[in-house]
């Protein structure tokens, strides 16, 4: 393989890991349509604004992210004046991107229709002697609350949301969906879930999900005023602004040749989940279950089977993808030391002894989407993928973006080179672990 070229040395990539922690934060002045809603792990809008311009893109490229997320990457393009399409397996986090996207609808009138279904709200928890903002100091005992299906609340992280704060969310969504038909629905949806996640439930990110203490009351109807206040606000910022066609597509990233046309993509930006033990679909758990995307356990088999394999969580029998890298001999001595670490330490669960599957599936996916994405791609597209070390696997170490490299390498694209994003601390062994930005071409 080509010899990579990394962009900075061992003692710069301390230095940004420790001098400047904030990199990966979203600044003040890009939180315009980008805070409507996002992951807590995102890459930051200037890390996509620095491989627009270092691939040279405007308003005559088209800019695909395969693993779209929450839509940074779109978002971002549509604000520089780049057409872009995205795809994005999650049904809550396509549906968050999509919203994010459309900025059409008029500011006021989403103010006024906000305000008129936050008094019907109050009106209702006011007859049941229930106050927002006041916490409720009576019995709880003898509330009437409403409460979610049984096989919904089955899915829920445990604790994650208490019951009165629970019950002012669905008061607040059974309000909302008598306008279903309404523009502004899926915006004042979206501003739900975003308040549900970080102000009313007991969800704590740090940076896995957790539960932390929990709040017996939670104001609701405020905070979600002020979000949709927020989105108006943007909204306002680009009144009779023109901008161009962006997409996302709910769709699977290792199958997406049908969905775009042939030769049409100028460059790729995007942040494929990591291969480790993070289980992606209970990052958004709480919102896509009160949210409807998900109601029972047959809904969330179907939407894990949609994913890249990263954890052992979303392995199935039926799984293949490692097929793709049967012949690449690092990739199979990483998941043969997984296995005789596993041995040697008397590992015997399940999972563990699918660590060394799981990475194989993992880079065997990578290799399927690569393969899949070539069709669509334009002689001389540009392609930038984040991605990190990982050690969760018994402390083995696995240089993703080196292994990445050399698979797309080997599926035909050259490797440009490989960009350290930021260096961060494992959790288990106390070492740094880099995230790099792997910068690929497409020769056609």
């Amino acid at each position: 393989m080509n010899q990579l070229t990394l962009s900075f040395d061992s003692a710069i990539a301390s230095e940004v890991n420790y001098k400047d922690r904030a990199i990966n934060r979203l600044t003040n002045q890009d939180k315009a349509f980008h805070d409507w809603y996002r992951f807590v792990l995102s890459y930051p809008a200037h890390l996509v604004r620095d491989y627009i311009h270092d691939f040279r893109l405007d308003c005559n490229s088209t800019l695909l992210d395969p693993f779209c997320g929450t839509g940074t990457t779109i978002v971002e393009a549509k604000l520089n004046g780049i057409p872009g399409i995205g795809i994005e397996a999650n049904p809550f986090a396509h549906f968050a991107g999509s919203v994010k996207l459309q900025w059409e609808i008029d500011a006021e009138g989403l103010h006024c229709f906000a305000h008129a279904v936050a008094q019907e709200t109050l009106h209702i928890l006011e007859q049941q002697s229930i106050h927002d903002p006041v916490k409720f100091h009576g019995n709880m005992d003898e509330l009437p609350l409403l409460t979610l299906p049984q096989a919904a609340e089955k899915l829920l992280i445990k604790d994650s949301i208490s019951p009165l704060p629970l019950h002012k969310i669905l008061v607040l969504r059974s309000c909302l969906n008598q306008y279903k038909d309404s523009v502004f629905y899926d915006y004042a949806r979206l501003a739900l879930a975003k308040i549900l996640v970080f102000c009313v439930s007991n969800v704590r990110f740090g940076p896995e999900i957790g539960v932390g203490k929990a709040k017996t009351d939670a104001e609701v109807v405020a905070p979600w005023l002020a979000e949709i206040g927020q989105m108006a606000k943007d909204l306002r910022s680009v009144a009779e602004q023109s901008f161009p066609a962006s997409v996302v597509h709910h769709a699977d990233a290792r199958n997406l040749s049908a969905l775009i046309a042939p030769r049409s993509v100028d460059a790729v930006i995007t942040s494929p989940p990591y291969p480790n033990e993070k289980d992606y679909t209970r990052t958004t758990r709480l919102e896509s279950i009160i949210l409807g995307f998900i109601n029972d356990n047959v809904e969330l088999r179907g939407f894990k089977k949609g994913l890249l394999r990263s954890n052992t969580r979303g392995v199935y029998k039926e799984d293949t993808d490692d097929q793709w890298v049967a012949h690449h001999a690092k990739i199979n001595e990483l998941a043969a030391q997984m296995e005789a670490q596993r041995i040697a330490l008397h590992k015997t669960s399940g999972f563990e002894k699918l660590y060394g599957k799981v990475t194989k599936l993992y880079f065997g996916g990578m290799a399927r989407h690569l393969a899949e994405l070539r069709p669509v791609l334009r002689p001389g597209a540009k392609l930038a993928y984040v991605v990190g070390d990982q050690a969760s696997y018994l402390r083995v170490l696995i240089r993703t973006g080196q292994l990445l490299a050399e698979v797309a390498e080997d599926l035909g694209y050259r490797v440009d080179r490989i960009d350290l994003f930021r260096t961060r601390a494992a959790t288990a062994t106390k070492t740094e672990l880099r995230e790099e930005v792997v910068v690929l071409e497409w020769m056609g």
